[in-house]
């Protein structure tokens, strides 16, 4: 019985002392969305291949940070009557029982073509995802905004929103309750813009002591500039007004590094950032991988520069 105990023991400082490393698991992906569903960690990132071979998704699980199960195809563009093409930068959310997968398709560069941000629905995290319209839930440019890089965000007073937007400009819509389409705000707006300085794409909003914080990227995707800055305001729709910076490239790790999500573990109030990043010295624009490393807040509530690392984060199961 103490050899067991002993050797029980000796598991659990291993795991304690493991180290993610980064990238967290193997190939070219990008975009990452985390979510935590059912006590994993779940990650969903694009296949980082040429738009033409952009035509499914996998998923990433894991008890820890460290270990990661790969979950194969859990959305293909087979379910998705109206995509030809690009699939890319999910977004996950749980709602009523159901897993809801938001993803943009066909890079549509007008309002001439089929194509826009979609939704799928699934039973479990890892799938089968099955198209929930038939259609485009947004298949059109509002205020400039092409229809792409899409985050779902829940508000504490019950609203879901979504915040979207490339070519530099980024809305924020109010979704129905049951994602089927868009409602009009309080003051009857459908489509608010709410372009921070230097936006480029990649948005996220999350909250925290009562204050909207609104992430985005900037730089081009495929250039080492690609960067990670922030705003804070007091209502989902702003005004935001950028403060800075919080990722960028170190010559001394990786290059690119942007189009990020969050994982906040609610029990010990930690964060992480979960975003893509090139190799150094390599120059293919689709040559991305996914990592993770830990975010901090100074005693203001603003958003501390992160250090990027070769050993990611310590394990921290959720268990």
């Amino acid at each position: 019985m103490r050899l067991r105990t002993l050797i029980g023991l000796a598991m659990l400082a291993w795991v304690a002392g493991a180290q993610a490393g980064n990238p967290v698991f193997p190939g070219w992906y990008a975009d990452p969305e985390a979510a935590i569903f059912d006590q994993q960690y779940w990650i969903y990132p694009t296949t980082s291949v040429r738009y033409g071979e952009q035509t499914h998704f996998d998923a990433f699980s894991s008890p820890d940070l460290v270990h990661w199960t790969k979950h194969a195809d859990v959305l293909d563009i087979k379910a998705i009557g109206w995509a030809k093409k690009a699939l890319w930068a999910p977004a996950l959310v749980h709602n009523a029982g159901k897993y809801y997968f938001f993803f943009a398709a066909n890079d549509i560069q007008s309002d001439n073509e089929p194509g826009g941000i979609g939704v799928a629905v699934a039973d479990a995290p890892g799938g089968p995802f099955r198209d929930l319209l038939g259609k485009p839930l947004i298949g059109a440019f509002h205020n400039g905004a092409q229809p792409i890089d899409q985050f779902v965000f829940h508000d504490d007073d019950g609203t879901w929103y979504m915040i979207y937007g490339g070519w530099k400009h980024a809305n924020i819509v109010r979704l129905k309750p049951d994602f089927t389409g868009v409602e009009p705000m309080a003051d009857g707006t459908v489509y608010k813009e709410i372009t921070p300085e230097r936006y480029v794409e990649g948005p996220l909003m999350f909250k925290r002591d009562g204050r909207y914080y609104l992430m985005w990227s900037e730089g081009g995707w495929t250039g080492p500039d690609y960067s990670v800055a922030y705003a804070i305001a007091d209502k989902p729709t702003g005004p935001f007004k950028r403060i800075g910076k919080i990722l960028q490239q170190d010559p001394a790790i990786g290059t690119g590094a942007g189009h990020h999500s969050l994982f906040h573990v609610a029990a010990d109030d930690s964060w992480y950032i979960v975003y893509h990043r090139h190799p150094l010295g390599d120059t293919d624009g689709n040559h991305r991988q996914v990592a993770i490393d830990r975010m901090y807040f100074d005693a203001n509530g603003n958003i501390l520069p992160v250090k990027m690392t070769n050993e990611g984060v310590p394990a921290h199961p959720l268990r």
